[in-house]
């Protein structure tokens, strides 16, 4: 739980760092599985000729970096959402369990709540970012997992009918994030104003042009902190200038009942005061539920909308 000095600072300027959200325990467990994660897919492309074998053994920093350096791509494979983009019967996300007990981790709903009521519904709006040092990203790389991350509102990369809903990000560092290795930057009491129009070029973002960069702040977080977003605050994340990784999650909550603004995936109710036989507890339910959209989303007729930016705004041009 929040203390009052807490949301009142959240409430004027639109975030809120929380250095110690996730226990050592949960986030020890999360490193394990990601770690045993890409160990296995390390050792896939080893047996088939891809990678080679001196990969095996290395630390999880080392195996992502040689990841990139034979080509491959380690994204989706350890992402815990699915593409916005073409979805194969096949395509990969990871549903691991240590994942779920993140998004339901006490701790972090209880922050939550705090900000918008005990009834919370996990928004299907998430990732995983693991960004390896700039001088090994391949060149025309520019996937806001990957590398820095554009100026942005998170209610903008969901569709209209989420502009009203109450949400909340959670941006959760698991290594420490850092200006060097490049955390996030903010512009503290942008969410005061309205949404910003946003330009898909190399990536979903604002121009400079609407707001001024000045105000920026950088937002250092040891690992297990957080920081806690409103939907129309303006934020951004800073290149990776360190010798090794810079990993984070991305977390996102709705009051239950709001639309998250993307249908597509699934949902599911995380905390409730009223309805608490609602809240999921099973891991493998919940992977269901992503396994059986997957398949939904592989038909030729499937959804393929999930922003409503077109790139006809005038400050696009």
């Amino acid at each position: 739980m929040l203390t009052a000095e807490q949301v009142e600072s959240f409430e004027r300027e639109g975030f809120l760092v929380v250095e110690d959200l996730v226990d050592a325990g949960l986030l020890a467990d999360v490193k394990a599985e990601y770690a045993k994660l890409l160990d296995d897919l390390c050792q896939h492309w080893i047996d088939n000729g891809m990678m080679p074998a001196e990969v095996a053994g290395k630390s999880f920093s080392e195996q992502i970096i040689a990841t990139i350096d034979a080509g491959l791509d380690y994204f989706q494979p350890l992402d815990i959402s699915l593409p916005l983009g073409d979805i194969d019967a096949d395509t990969p996300c990871h549903l691991g369990n240590s994942v779920f007990r993140l998004l339901t981790a006490e701790r972090i709903l209880s922050a939550v709540s705090s900000l918008i009521g005990p009834e919370l519904t996990s928004c299907p709006i998430q990732h995983v970012r693991i960004k390896p040092p700039l001088p090994k990203v391949s060149i025309g790389e520019n996937r806001a997992h990957i590398i820095r991350t554009d100026w942005h509102q998170d209610r903008a990369v969901a569709l209209e009918q989420a502009d009203q809903t109450r949400m909340i990000t959670v941006w959760l560092a698991i290594t420490e994030a850092t200006e060097e290795n490049g955390c996030l930057q903010v512009i503290p009491g942008s969410h005061l104003q309205s949404m910003q129009p946003h330009c898909p070029q190399s990536q979903l973002g604002i121009p400079e042009s609407q707001f001024d960069t000045a105000l920026s702040r950088p937002l250092p977080v040891p690992p297990g902190g957080a920081v806690l977003f409103h939907p129309l605050t303006i934020h951004g994340s800073l290149d990776n200038r360190s010798d090794v990784i810079r990993w984070s999650f991305d977390l996102r909550y709705t009051v239950t009942g709001q639309p998250t603004g993307r249908p597509q995936f699934p949902e599911f109710v995380a905390l409730s005061q009223t309805h608490p036989q609602n809240v999921l507890k099973d891991a493998d339910v919940w992977a269901e539920l992503w396994r059986q959209a997957r398949i939904e989303l592989s038909t030729p007729d499937a959804p393929r909308t999930y922003h409503r930016w077109d790139g006809t705004h005038p400050v696009c041009a």
